[in-house]
């Protein structure tokens, strides 16, 4: 039970639970002891000694017409959110832990149920205001009132939260079992009280917005361009959580509208860095002078993240998805093995688990813990999550599968469909057509084959490209049959869970849950999921949830791979160690006296190659 009942005795009972807690460094999801004790100098995965200064330039896809990454309108600057800073800073080496950033220190409840934070004095926005309690507090209350619909769910078991003085904060919880919900509290950006509340934060534009963070924006060309500085004065720089980070002098986004020519740029030195995701590229796109001699170094730097799942995600909301045979029919019809082969080289591996790449993936069939947390949901669940293996279709490779499109005519035959006219009709007598969604030019070779393997049997796949706002609006407003789309874990899944699956997020527009799941056994697991009070039961649970997605058919399962393919230019460094769980972009540096490929343009000079294309 909380200790803390009522508003008027929060601060009397907060002293009363302090006396069996105490303020430490770090947070961790089990209480276990975090890697870094409290007298740590930096992390491992980065040079204390990187030097400082120069210029670093990335690419952008697309565009933006918003500064405010916190809503659901508009499409956001890429890299904004390093103008702000957070409570506490993830630490990227290992599973779940963070340690204070603008919070010196943090204290939980013995029994979970509330945390504390303990601001630095020295914390200050970029005009020198300091940061207070009451930002924290305005911060969570406006995120909650106007920001995006992913923070409703985020923080839905937050009971309140207090400014207990100018420097203490203190969230009360709803209940004592969501472990995360403290690590989730330190991952609050906070904004500024007094710049932000003259003005309306749930309308996106271009007003450069007032940080706390390493960086400011210094120039915005709209759609086309953003520039960040490094804030020299940054009251953070010299906490252990920032040493060898933050290394640029400037940072420069430049975007393009196709790929194909932000890959052409990077080889003629307009930018620097590039996170490589075509495998045909990768294999066949740096054949030349600038790769063999060393100049643009092509690394594989090992991704130790869950892979998550990226696939063909099909909209529940469309009644033609309605009937979980038509969904296994329909993925059968993607031949992962000569597409692996003809296009990309070999270099994938076919996904199966939505925890892919993790000891959260469920394999074989359940163990008896699993069995403990799916058998009183028998009957309302796939009879499979018992008896089988979920596994993907498999080919040889030929380009010929028809065992699998036999299989896929049976099961639409089964869900009410046949042929007509030599065309697909569904149930209505209604010609099957599909729209499928695309802003990326380089997934249409991917879909071709699969329009000829629906086309086959008499269904019509349109491949409908747009550009990236339409394409982020439709898919905000659910207006698709198909797209591609992804779904992130980390290695301590917890409340983002929600976002993806539960029956509330169906209906939210801009929440994760693409697909439109309503399923009460999934929105079970996914609360005892995240309310698990240790990390075998976590690992359990995660395991029942993926077995009911993978036998639901939701998405068409893609590809993964185990590395980050990054091509750079040698005037770049990086540390000898890197993250295990991010590239670490941020621990990167200029060489000292190195000269980039092509010396950075100057505001008045042209926009860069292939922008506007």
């Amino acid at each position: 039970m909380m200790c803390l009942r009522t508003l008027l005795g929060l601060v009397f009972a907060g002293l009363a639970c302090t006396a069996h807690a105490a303020p430490q460094h770090a947070l961790t999801l089990y209480n276990e002891p975090p890697k870094y004790p409290s007298d740590f100098k930096h992390f491992d995965y980065v040079n204390p000694d990187a030097p400082k200064g120069g210029v670093f330039r990335q690419a952008g896809s697309g565009g933006f017409d918003s500064l405010n990454p916190f809503i659901s309108k508009g499409v956001p600057a890429d890299d904004i959110g390093l103008i702000y800073d957070t409570l506490a800073k993830q630490g990227l080496d290992e599973p779940f832990t963070e340690y204070g950033l603008i919070a010196g220190k943090i204290e939980k409840a013995p029994d979970n149920s509330w945390v504390r934070f303990y601001l630095r004095p020295e914390a200050r926005f970029h005009d020198g205001h300091p940061v207070r309690a009451e930002d924290v507090v305005f911060s969570f209350q406006t995120l909650m009132k106007s920001g995006s619909p992913l923070y409703r769910g985020y923080y839905s078991d937050v009971d309140n939260v207090i400014a207990e003085d100018p420097l203490r904060v203190l969230f009360t919880f709803k209940h004592t079992s969501n472990r995360e919900l403290p690590l989730i509290l330190g991952q609050l950006a906070v904004l500024p009280k007094h710049w932000w509340e003259s003005r309306d934060f749930s309308k996106g534009n271009l007003e450069i917005p007032l940080g706390s963070g390493p960086y400011r924006v210094s120039e915005v060309k709209a759609g086309r361009s953003i520039r960040y500085e490094r804030v020299k004065d940054y009251w953070a720089k010299d906490l252990p959580v920032n040493r060898g980070f933050y290394n640029f002098d400037t940072m420069i986004t430049d975007y393009y509208r196709d790929n194909t020519v932000a890959l052409e740029a990077l080889k003629a030195g307009q930018f620097d860095y590039w996170l490589e995701m075509s495998a045909k590229n990768w294999a066949n796109a740096y054949n030349t002078p600038s790769v063999t001699e060393g100049r643009l170094i092509k690394e594989q730097i090992p991704n130790g993240n869950p892979t998550g799942m990226q696939g063909f995600v099909f909209n529940l909301r469309r009644p033609v998805f309605q009937d979980v045979r038509v969904r296994q029919a329909l993925s059968l019809l993607l031949d992962f093995e000569w597409t692996n082969k003809q296009l990309f080289n070999g270099a994938y591996a076919r996904t199966r688990s939505y925890f892919e790449n993790s000891e959260m993936a469920a394999t074989g069939l359940p163990d008896q813990d699993q069995l403990a947390i799916l058998d009183p949901f028998r009957g309302k669940i796939p009879d499979q999550v018992f008896s089988e293996a979920f596994q993907n279709a498999f080919s040889d490779g030929s380009g010929m599968i028809r065992a699998q499109q036999r299989k896929a005519y049976q099961l639409l035959q089964e869900a009410g469909w046949r042929i007509v006219d030599d065309k697909m009709v569904d149930t209505t007598g209604k010609p099957v057509s599909i729209e499928f969604l695309l802003a990326q030019t380089e997934f249409e070779r991917v879909l071709l084959p699969f329009k000829r393997n629906m086309s086959d049997l008499g269904i019509d796949l349109v491949i409908r490209r747009v550009d990236v706002s339409q394409y982020i609006n439709r898919v905000r407003s659910r207006d698709f049959d198909m797209v591609v789309g992804s779904f992130p874990q980390s290695s301590s899944p917890g409340n983002e869970q929600r976002e993806f699956w539960k029956s509330e997020s169906a209906d939210k527009p801009g929440s994760r849950n693409y697909m439109g799941l309503k399923d009460p056994v999934v929105d079970q697991l996914v609360e005892a999921l995240i309310n698990a009070d240790s990390r075998k039961s976590l690992i359990a649970h995660t395991r029942a949830l993926d077995r009911l997605l993978q036998w639901g058919y939701y998405v068409i399962p893609n590809w993964h791979i185990k590395t980050w393919r990054v091509a750079y230019w040698n005037h770049i460094g990086h540390p000898n160690v890197s993250p295990t769980n991010d590239v670490g972009i941020s621990t990167w540096w200029i060489k000292p006296g190195a000269k980039p490929a092509t010396e950075v343009q100057t505001k008045e000079q042209a926009d860069p190659a292939g922008m506007e294309q």
